[in-house]
């Protein structure tokens, strides 16, 4: 529901507008800051790709993510595939 132009209180806009750019601010240099640990990461040899993989799996629900490789697994399988041919080639995208 969107406010009627004689309802908008400038202060509030004001507020809901600078508390806005604030969080914006603040995203920015948090991602920024992940950028400096992937290159930290990569710059000792490790592989950002698969550290990308590794953190998205991590978010995954424990439940979902393992039947998620159970399909997974099955499929590779149903092709003559092993696992690790796979995370090699997902580790390359």
């Amino acid at each position: 529901m969107t406010r009627s132009i004689d309802a908008v209180t400038p202060g509030q806009i004001k507020a809901f507008v600078e508390r806005i750019e604030r969080l914006e601010g603040e995203k920015k240099t948090i991602a920024d800051d992940i950028k400096d640990v992937y290159g930290e990461a990569k710059a000792n040899g490790y592989d950002v790709k698969v550290l990308r993989k590794v953190i998205s799996l991590r978010k995954q629900d424990k439940a979902k993510r393992e039947e998620m490789e159970a399909i997974l697994e099955l499929y590779l399988d149903a092709l003559g595939m092993t696992p690790i041919e796979t995370a090699i080639r997902q580790a390359a995208e």
